[in-house]
């Protein structure tokens, strides 16, 4: 009799521990998937390091190595643009506008088309391979778009349901870890991602950029992106370096943006009877003459541009057109159609416009690169919270506080003006466009048969 009375004591005890591990099963694999994130975003910076010296390496390594990039860059450039479109289709580019796009998208299947685990790896792989042949561009972007990607996957998985809060969180998590700037990670979901704050997604975003930012801290250490910067405005000069920076910036930030969309139209155009093989003849010419640039700067324009944009926030001045030279070397890498982002190479040419303007105007270099970087910055993503907040978090210059929020505003709506569409939103319409396009074709052919 007792041990009838037992059993459902026993059922109901057993029912009460699954249902808790139903409930803490989602979190549990949240929170590893932010760790995670913060884990492959360090592993994915030391592997692009590792790849941009080694291109350094090779290319200095002897009286006629110089030349090699004439040859390896543009067989650099085709090669990842063809894996970029047979292996890996929609990984080409930064990857934050296949983020943003996947957020509008309502179909599983069609954001898996633009975030999965897949096009993480190959993301990931191409970027290097990008940076391995003398690419202008950066990892950071590209790092959105895995956090996103590796967010949505592990949270399928958990059974969570938030996908647009969960791709917010995903993309917050790997900017927080890439620059180890985790209120610029907050602030670019808010402000680039959504364009909107979501009461809902905030928690996630908080939570995601924490452990990923653990994750890094304890892999990286504690670490400024670009060291301690303590530059401030001391003479009257140094107000008109600021004032020009911001206008200056906003307005190169808002050409650079605007050929882009512009470009992007054209070559889709203009590759639309034969896109894999005349994609493919577009990115060797982009790599040739990406490789001559960088040859005549004496290298000076191949990769990231991080040692260069470093020495000028430390006051060391740059060549007078290197702001030039790696504009249009990060303009061709972006529009050949290999993937890589643009917010390192955008920092680099803030920089070298900063110090050629803090040269001529005879201010202080290592202040006027830091406010190049905050008006450019700003007026090619248009999003002058973001710009300040993660070039103060990356030279820690607190006594420029007011200058660099100055700036990001002024290049800000300088750009405004100049282009209406910011770069970003504006790329990614094209994958929202194209998705919108699939599923039509589908749902016709399925109502046909």
């Amino acid at each position: 009799m007792s041990s009838h009375f037992r059993r459902p004591k026993l059922i109901r005890r057993s029912r009460v521990i699954w249902g808790s591990f139903n409930l803490w099963r989602p979190r549990l694999v949240f929170w590893t998937g932010a760790l995670a994130i913060g884990v492959i975003s360090v592993g994915f910076a030391k592997l692009a390091d590792l790849a941009q010296r080694a291109f350094t390496g090779v290319t200095q390594s002897g009286e006629w190595m110089w030349l090699l990039p004439l040859l390896l860059t543009p067989l650099g450039f085709v090669l990842s643009a063809y894996l970029a479109a047979t292996l890996f289709p929609n990984s080409q580019g930064s990857g934050i506008p296949q983020a943003i796009a996947a957020r509008h998208l309502h179909h599983d299947e069609d954001r898996t088309k633009l975030l999965s685990l897949r096009l993480a790896f190959g993301k990931i792989v191409l970027t290097i391979l990008g940076l391995l042949s003398g690419a202008s561009i950066g990892r950071e972007g590209p790092t959105v778009q895995v956090g996103a990607s590796f967010m949505l996957a592990v949270a399928r998985f958990g059974g969570m349901a938030q996908a647009k809060g969960l791709i917010l969180a995903g993309s917050a998590a790997g900017i927080a870890a890439a620059f180890n700037t985790p209120l610029a990670g907050i602030v670019f979901a808010i402000e680039e991602m959504s364009r909107t704050y979501e009461s809902r997604a905030n928690g996630l975003v908080l939570t995601a950029v924490i452990l990923s930012g653990l994750a890094a801290l304890g892999l990286s250490g504690s670490y400024n992106y670009f060291g301690t910067a303590d530059a401030a405005p001391m003479m009257f000069r140094d107000w008109i370096v600021m004032l020009i920076c911001g206008v200056g910036g906003g307005a190169l930030g808002a050409t650079f943006s605007g050929l882009a969309l512009y470009a992007g139209i054209r070559i889709r155009r203009w590759a639309q009877p034969q896109p894999l093989k005349r994609m493919l003849i577009l990115a060797g010419l982009c790599g040739v003459v990406v490789a001559a640039i960088g040859v005549l700067s004496g290298g000076q324009t191949f990769g990231t541009g991080y040692e260069q944009a470093r020495s000028a926030v430390e006051g060391h001045a740059l060549p007078a057109l290197f702001f030039l030279e790696k504009l249009l070397a990060s303009f061709l890498s972006m529009i050949s159609g290999i993937p890589g982002g643009i917010f390192a190479p955008s920092l680099a040419v803030g920089a070298g416009f900063g110090s050629t303007v803090g040269t001529l105007v005879g201010g202080g270099v290592a202040l006027a690169a830091i406010l190049g970087m905050a008006g450019y910055f700003a007026g090619v993503v248009q999003a002058p919270m973001t710009a300040f907040v993660i070039i103060l978090e990356m030279t820690g210059d607190h006594q420029a506080v007011i200058p660099i929020m100055a700036v990001s505003m002024i290049g800000y709506v300088t750009s405004r003006l100049l282009s209406r569409e910011p770069l970003y939103h504006g790329l990614s319409r094209v994958f929202i466009a194209a998705a919108i396009r699939a599923r039509r074709s589908t749902e016709r052919n399925m109502s046909h048969t």
